[in-house]
């Protein structure tokens, strides 16, 4: 295949080039290998999705149409987008952050959270849709978007954390303020707990709930949820049976103080809406998708509306625990254990 020659031999000069330009320091952290990599393969897949929506001719036709047709699909077009605008634009920052040695744990982390959730709703669409019959050997070019992202979370996890240096008494008082004390945070409950209503019942319309308002929001309102591509269903259930839980759990962290795990997975929670609702937002519109699915235009407004704030409430919670994470830090933290045992 010419086009598969033409890349490898592409990436061995963006790797040849990066290694005698004096980065070869920066091979010390093998994610710096991850994002080189996966930033050329973003490179690829904006080249496919401006292809596909007709702005450029003659570069991925022959490898899409062959090897992996369900790229054409409107959801195949929009994580080529988000891959090729967003997530490229991660990975540079990324690099840079490793060449000034500067810590990129939050961006990693939110990286993280979005190309998990991309990778798993396309190849479960893949698997179970109406395109399941197509899948061919390039089909497992996707296999290490499987595998490196669990190697490469862990790595991102066990980097350590900036923690504000405050002492036992600032943290105490901060954690003993009542929520309605906290308007940021009373605020924040109430969004998630809008989202987590919409969320199951979203769930509650693709697993075909008789109700009459599930049967009339299908149709009228997202009909995308009915097309047989099966992108729309699989992220709903995939909502419905890992998101609601844990908006569930960050109600909960914003009701108890202490739960130091918040922060962290505010960040991947962030990256994996983020990415999901620009694809379910995107394909529901975009022409590819066959008319009988696409959103009628008298609901337009509310469509938008409505999954623009969903993608907004997780990035609202991420902000407010990397500003201000003194309510989810531990009572007694270890570096202040450490100092008094010295003292």
């Amino acid at each position: 295949n010419p086009l598969l020659l033409a890349a490898v031999l592409l990436l061995a000069v963006l790797f040849a080039f990066i290694y005698f330009a004096g980065a070869g320091s920066y091979f010390q952290d093998p994610l710096f290998c991850v994002f080189v990599v996966f930033s050329f393969v973003s490179a690829v897949d904006l080249t496919i999705s401006l292809e596909e929506d007709g702005f450029i001719s003659g570069f991925t036709e022959v490898y899409v149409r062959e090897g992996e047709p369900y790229l054409r699909t409107a959801h195949g077009i929009m994580i080529c987008y988000w891959d090729g605008i967003v997530h490229y634009g991660l990975y540079l920052a990324m690099i840079t952050a490793m060449s000034q040695r500067k810590s990129y744990r939050s961006l990693g982390l939110f990286w993280l959270g979005s190309l998990v959730m991309s990778i798993l709703v396309f190849l479960l669409g893949n698997l179970i849709g109406k395109y399941s019959s197509d899948i061919s050997a390039a089909f497992l070019l996707n296999l290490p978007y499987v595998l490196i992202p669990i190697w490469a979370g862990r790595r991102l996890f066990q980097q350590p954390r900036a923690v504000p240096h405050l002492t036992a008494e600032q943290i105490e008082q901060e954690q003993r303020r009542w929520l309605h004390q906290r308007p940021h945070d009373l605020a924040l409950v109430l969004v998630l707990l809008l989202m987590a209503s919409f969320t199951f019942f979203r769930g509650m319309v693709v697993l075909d709930c008789p109700a009459d308002s599930c049967f009339e929001y299908i149709y009228q309102h997202e009909p995308y949820l009915r097309d047989p591509v099966a992108y729309p269903k699989v992220q709903m259930l995939i909502y419905l049976f890992y998101v609601l839980p844990f908006l569930c759990l960050c109600i909960y962290a914003l009701l108890r103080p202490g739960c130091s795990w918040l922060p962290d997975w505010s960040l991947v929670f962030a990256g994996a809406i983020a990415q999901a609702q620009f694809s379910h937002l995107g394909s529901s519109l975009h022409a590819r998708t066959p008319f009988p699915y696409q959103t009628p235009e008298d609901v337009w407004w509310s469509f938008l509306i409505t999954n623009v704030l969903y993608a907004l409430g997780p990035q609202l919670l991420a902000l407010r625990c990397l500003h201000s994470p003194t309510f989810f830090l531990p009572t007694a933290p270890s570096s202040l254990q450490g100092g008094k045992k010295h003292q």
